[in-house]
């Protein structure tokens, strides 16, 4: 008997094999990603010469359609980028920038984050990232590769929350149509939450609420320590398919969820320890501060409590689910005296795939006030 070729859907491999789907793409270009209706308008170096590379002045409370698709597809990667401070009285431009994402004709955001968070730049801060389904690089250029189907149609929204118009936003969304997907494909969600003081000895959430058949596949977290000494030793848990009082999978402690051991310690020449940051395929911890950026003045503290950034991708080990999930942290830390139980400020983005409906978020980033999205 002759072998059965696999399924190849992914991979290098697929490059090799004729497609039936129709490539397209929208940015302020094509706004509409029009099959031969790119590049159309005019700059003062003619026609179809750079005419409009950005959506221009979106004002404080304005709600921008990115994209609105109709009929079956994938989008397969998103780039963005934008200023990080519109003035000195408007330095959060990523946080008060939200991103949501619609499929399918549905009523609630299957994606809702803030903007830099989604793109594992939290504290409003951007930073280095080098991963595969997102990679941040100089400066500000926000990449997303995490595969998007929809099966009758997409809409991608951007709000500005922010306390000052944007004067320039810049944006492509790479997609292709297809004749059909088949009926089980799951879609991607992504949920922000945050926690300005965690509670004592309970543990934070990331994902609740979650009904369905689908597969857990990344973390994102923005942590400010409240507290000295070391923060990690909290494990991240995962309740699956109606586990109550114990999980099903835990990791060993918070540096080991992001592939980092022994509190990602280096030495400094003097013999100090420091935190070593790092950017790599499926984990990373790619930023870390004392301080954040546009917050210089003469007068005032620029210091702030120490932050940090993370991200870990279930790509190769997805967490799967079969009818709901619960994923959770440990907030506890360890001193001269052994393990405390710590409160830190947390934020952090869950990322998913389920098959729809699902649940509408507990926490609506635009129904949290500046503050609650402020990071210290």
């Amino acid at each position: 008997m002759g072998m059965t070729m696999p399924n190849i859907t992914n991979g290098l491999e697929a490059l090799t094999r004729p497609s039936t789907d129709r490539t397209r793409c929208i940015n302020a270009e094509n706004p509409r990603g029009g099959k031969g209706r790119a590049a159309m308008t005019a700059s003062n170096l003619g026609p179809s010469r750079k005419g409009t590379p950005c959506l221009k002045n979106i004002p404080p409370g304005q709600d921008v359609v990115l994209a609105d698709l109709s009929g079956a597809g994938e989008i397969r990667h998103i780039w963005m980028t934008v200023t990080d401070a519109t003035s000195p009285t408007g330095p959060n431009v990523l946080r008060n920038l939200i991103l949501e994402c619609y499929w399918d004709g549905e009523q609630t955001p299957s994606v809702c984050v803030p903007l830099g968070d989604f793109f594992c730049c939290g504290h409003a801060q951007a930073c280095r990232v080098e991963s595969v389904p997102v990679a941040v690089y100089p400066r500000r250029g926000f990449n997303c590769y995490w595969p998007m189907p929809f099966h009758s149609g997409a809409r991608i929204v951007l709000r500005n929350r922010h306390n000052e118009p944007i004067e320039a936003f810049f944006y492509q969304i790479d997609y292709v149509e297809k004749d059909e997907l088949p009926e089980e494909v799951m879609t991607f969600h992504a949920q922000w939450r945050r926690q300005r003081v965690t509670e004592l000895g309970q543990d934070y959430v990331i994902l609740d609420g979650v009904h369905g058949r689908g597969s857990y596949v990344g973390t994102y977290l923005a942590l400010t320590a409240l507290e000295s000494r070391w923060w990690g030793e909290g494990e991240v848990k995962v309740y699956l398919d109606g586990d109550k009082d114990y999980p099903t999978w835990c990791s060993t402690g918070s540096e080991d969820y992001f592939g980092g051991a022994w509190s990602f310690a280096g030495q400094d020449p003097d013999g100090r320890m420091h935190e070593v940051t790092y950017s790599g395929a499926y984990m990373g911890f790619p930023f870390h501060s004392r301080q954040l950026d546009n917050r210089e003045s003469q007068y005032w503290d620029a210091d702030t409590p120490v932050t940090r950034g993370f991200y870990r991708w279930h790509i190769p080990d997805p967490i799967i689910f079969a009818s709901d999930i619960k994923v959770t942290l440990q907030q506890i830390g360890v001193d001269e005296q052994g393990y405390f139980e710590r409160q830190d400020d947390l934020a952090s983005v869950a990322y998913w795939y389920q098959q729809e409906p699902h649940k509408p978020f507990p926490q609506n980033v635009l129904e949290t006030g500046e503050r609650d999205r402020r990071p210290r």
